[in-house]
C-alpha cells in the first residue's frame, strides 16, 4: 500500500473513530431525537449560505490573480473554483481540487504562479476566520484575553517584518494581491461576504436542529468550531468538528448533544453546497463542448 493510501486510510479511521466515539460519550439517542427534528427550511438556508460562497470564493481568486497579472476570465474562475471545492469536499486531503485548479490552469502562465494565486487566496480566508475567532473570543472572555490578542498581533507584524527582509518577493506579492489601492476594497468586501455566508450556514445549521445561538455567541463558537477543522488528521474535518463542537458549545449555554448535531448538518449541508457549486463548472463545460460540436448536416 502506498504512502498517500495509508495517510487516506488513517483519515478515515480517525474520522470514524472521532465521530463514533463522540456520539457514544454524548448519547446517540439524543443526538438522533435531534436529527429527527430536522427543520428542512433552515437546512435549505444553510445550503444556499454555504453554496453561496462558492462563487464568492471563485471572484476572489479573480481579483487576487489579476492583481498579480494573471488575466482570469470571470466564466472560467467561477467554474474552475466550483470544481476545486466539489473536489476538495469529496475527496481526501482537502486540496486535491486546488492541485487539480493548478495544473488545469498552467497554460495560461507557469504554474507556479498559478499555485501563489491560489495559496494566497485560500490563505486570505484562513486569516478571515482566525480574525473574526480574535474578536469571539475577546468579546467573551474581556479585556484579559483581547490584551493578549493585542500581543500576538504584535508578534506576527514581527514576522511580517522579518519575512520582509529576509523574503522580500513574498510580501511584495501579498501586498500587491492584498493592499494595492484598486484590490483592497474588493478583497475585504469578498473576504467579508464569504465569511458571513460561512458563519451563517453553520448558524442555521444549528437553527435546523433547534439551536438558537445569539450573534455574540455566534462570534464566539463557530468560527472557534470550524477552525478545528484545519488540523490535517480526520477526513475534511469530520469528527474533529463535532468533538469540537461538543466540548465548546456548552460553554455557552448548549447542550452536546445538541451541538453534535449541528455540526454533522452543517457538515451534510457542506457537501450539499459543493454539489450546488459545482454548477457553474458543469455550465461552463456544456458550453464548451456545445461552441466546440460540428456544425449540424443539412438534409
Amino acid at each position: 500500500m502506498t504512502t498517500a493510501r495509508l495517510k487516506l486510510a488513517a483519515r478515515a479511521l480517525a474520522s470514524m473513530g472521532l465521530i463514533a466515539a463522540v456520539v457514544w460519550h454524548f448519547g446517540a439517542g439524543d443526538i438522533l431525537a435531534d436529527l429527527r427534528g430536522l427543520s428542512g427550511h433552515w437546512f435549505a438556508m444553510a445550503c444556499l449560505a454555504l453554496a453561496l460562497q462558492i462563487p464568492l470564493s471563485g471572484l476572489r481568486w479573480r481579483v487576487t490573480a489579476q492583481a498579480l497579472g494573471l488575466p482570469l476570465p470571470r466564466a472560467l474562475a467561477l467554474s474552475e473554483y466550483g470544481l476545486s471545492v466539489l473536489v476538495n469536499t469529496f475527496l481526501p486531503g482537502g486540496v486535491l481540487g486546488d492541485l487539480g485548479r493548478v495544473l488545469r490552469m498552467r497554460h495560461m502562465r507557469s504554474w507556479q504562479m498559478v499555485a501563489t494565486t491560489v495559496v494566497i487566496e485560500r490563505l486570505a480566508g484562513q486569516i478571515a476566520l482566525a480574525a473574526i475567532a480574535a474578536i469571539g473570543i475577546g468579546l467573551w472572555y474581556g479585556q484579559g484575553v483581547a490584551l493578549v490578542m493585542l500581543g500576538a498581533g504584535i508578534g506576527l507584524g514581527g514576522v511580517a517584518y522579518v519575512l520582509g527582509r529576509f523574503v522580500p518577493k513574498l510580501l511584495d506579492t501579498i501586498k500587491r494581491a492584498w493592499f494595492a489601492r484598486q484590490v483592497w476594497p474588493a478583497q475585504l468586501g469578498l473576504s467579508m461576504a464569504i465569511l458571513g455566508c460561512n458563519l451563517f450556514g453553520f448558524w442555521a445549521a444549528a437553527r435546523a436542529v433547534g439551536a438558537v445561538i445569539p450573534l455574540e455567541l455566534a462570534l464566539f463558537i463557530l468560527p472557534v468550531t470550524l477552525m478545528v477543522m484545519l488540523i490535517p488528521v480526520s477526513l475534511n474535518g469530520w469528527g474533529l468538528r463535532e468533538g469540537a463542537a461538543a466540548l465548546l458549545w456548552p460553554v455557552v449555554g448548549i447542550g452536546a448533544q445538541t451541538a453534535v448535531a449541528a455540526s454533522l448538518v452543517f457538515g451534510v449541508a457542506v457537501a450539499a453546497a459543493a454539489l450546488l457549486g459545482a454548477l457553474p463548472w458543469a455550465v461552463y463545460s456544456w458550453r464548451k463542448r456545445a461552441d466546440g460540436a460540428p456544425p449540424a448536416q443539412e438534409g
